[in-house]
């Protein structure tokens, strides 16, 4: 396997940062959905059918904004209060960022609004209850990181937040909104954390020391530590999944992997494992863009938040 660098800051910029080889984009996300259920990728990177956000998405979202905002604020100031006070404020900038989060809750129900603040607020509350972001600097926080593997192959995501040692050591942590890890879960949760570790070390040349997932609602801390020769197989493994999923648009053939997953999946009534028939292939999709894949969609409540 080769690997060329390709270090971002501005998601709209990726595309021409990379090299001329490159023709396809992937993002954990969208690998994870594939790993999940070939359909649902379909429907989300080749017809991009859109996906009414939900409350549990919504409260991630803004539960990951706090927290990225709460590291502006001087280390004596983060504390449990100042989290809480900006908790309304970055709610406003996103519903003006993304007016669809105002459908969320009919035109007057203040208190339905008022409930989910306060529930985002009870998940800030876990944070603090697993770490003092006073004793912390992080070196970037909601990052999109890039790299060339194969030749041709772009992958790339976004950090919630890379924490630098003052030996260099690099710790990934990645915070999640959902409950405790299962099993299946903490599995699609560590691919990410995996796929985000391959990208370092491909750029920087160091794996990263502790891959880490804060688990909010339940206060929980999951550390995984890789090394250098699971991240070689892990690359093969992304590499084998971008060339099947080249493999089944070649031959428009994705199909359904039903699952407990199911139960949250917006796209139920085109799917044929219920019932419904997906839409016709885009003609389009023969010669897509392959760096339309930037910012990863809202996970699936309980999986990747």
């Amino acid at each position: 396997m080769t690997a060329e660098s390709v270090i971002d800051t501005q998601g709209d910029q990726t595309a021409a940062q990379a090299p001329a080889t490159v023709r396809a984009s992937l993002s954990p996300s969208r690998a994870a959905d594939f790993k999940t259920c070939p359909l649902l990728y379909r429907f989300r990177s080749i017809d991009r059918l859109p996906e009414r956000p939900t409350v549990e998405q919504a409260r991630g979202t803004l539960v990951h904004a706090v927290l990225e905002r709460l590291f502006d604020l001087p280390a004596p100031a983060r504390t449990p209060e100042s989290a809480g006070d900006l908790v309304a404020p970055q709610w406003d900038r996103l519903v003006t960022e993304e007016p669809e989060l105002s459908t969320l809750f009919a035109d007057g129900d203040a208190a339905g609004v008022d409930g989910f603040l306060r529930s985002a607020a009870a998940l800030l509350e876990g944070y603090f209850a697993v770490e003092d972001p006073r004793r912390l600097e992080p070196a970037e926080r909601e990052a999109l990181i890039s790299a060339v593997v194969d030749d041709e192959l772009l992958i790339r995501g976004y950090l919630d937040r890379l924490d630098v040692a003052p030996d260099g050591a690099l710790r990934v942590v990645d915070y999640k909104t959902g409950g405790a890890p299962r099993e299946a879960f903490e599995a699609r949760a560590l691919f990410q954390l995996k796929f985000y570790a391959l990208v370092l070390w491909r750029t920087r040349g160091v794996v990263p020391r502790v891959l880490r997932l804060l688990y909010l609602k339940d206060a929980e801390v999951c550390d995984y530590a890789p090394d250098a020769e699971e991240l070689v197989r892990f690359e093969r493994t992304v590499v084998a999944l971008w060339r099947a999923i080249e493999q089944a648009t070649a031959r428009q053939d994705f199909r359904p992997r039903p699952s407990r997953l199911c139960d949250w999946c917006s796209h139920q009534s085109r799917c044929p494992s219920f019932g419904g028939t997906p839409p016709p292939f885009p003609v389009a999709a023969a010669a897509p863009d392959p760096l339309v894949d930037a910012r990863s969609r809202p996970a699936t409540p309980g999986a990747d938040e």
